[in-house]
């Protein structure tokens, strides 16, 4: 196990950005099949271009962003100090928390060759869900992210805790927006 350690730390230090981004591609895709298989109670056939769409999304956009966005995060607020942590916490999910559930559905939207007016109705229905939801497990996972991990193994942390996550926003991503009620 030292060994397969060792050699991540490998690579992740000759390519950066490609190892986050494909250990995001591993957990976007783990957590939709893990949701698929065990969460949706549709009875519908496994979906294998879903689970592309959540792995694509894992690799193109949460890996690289995550790089950036976190690397930018530690290069304002160094340290681990009760106070940086705090506010780091507080600037990942009042900030970056909103504009990542921007992204993640619109990029299913733009996947899936939905409107413009689709995408918006999908903000408006499960935006504030995601935001709240992420909450719950994000908060916890980032104190200790910020107070313990290292700045190099930030993503795969997430990425590990991203799997169960993942389970949540797959779900989420793939619910029909449901008509307003007209009053």
């Amino acid at each position: 196990m030292s060994a397969i350690w060792g050699k991540y730390n490998q690579i992740l230090e000759a390519q950066p950005l490609l190892t986050k981004a494909c250990t995001s591609l591993f957990g976007f895709s783990v957590g939709d099949v893990l949701a698929q298989k065990f969460i949706n109670d549709d009875d519908k056939p496994y979906d294998v271009m879903r689970t592309i769409r959540l792995g694509s999304f894992g690799f193109l956009i949460h890996g690289t962003t995550g790089h950036y966005f976190y690397g930018f995060l530690d290069s304002k607020l160094p340290g681990t100090a009760t106070k940086t942590v705090a506010s780091k916490v507080l600037i990942d999910q009042t900030l970056w928390n909103p504009i990542f559930g921007c992204m993640f559905f619109g990029y299913l939207n733009l996947c899936e060759g939905k409107s413009f007016t689709d995408y918006t109705k999908k903000l408006q229905s499960d935006l504030a869900t995601a935001v709240m939801g992420s909450w719950a497990v994000w908060v916890p996972a980032h104190t200790i992210n910020f107070r313990f991990v290292p700045p190099a193994q930030r993503l795969l942390y997430i990425n590990s805790i991203q799997i169960g996550y993942n389970v949540f926003l797959s779900f989420l991503g793939n619910k029909k927006v449901e008509p307003k009620k007209e009053e």
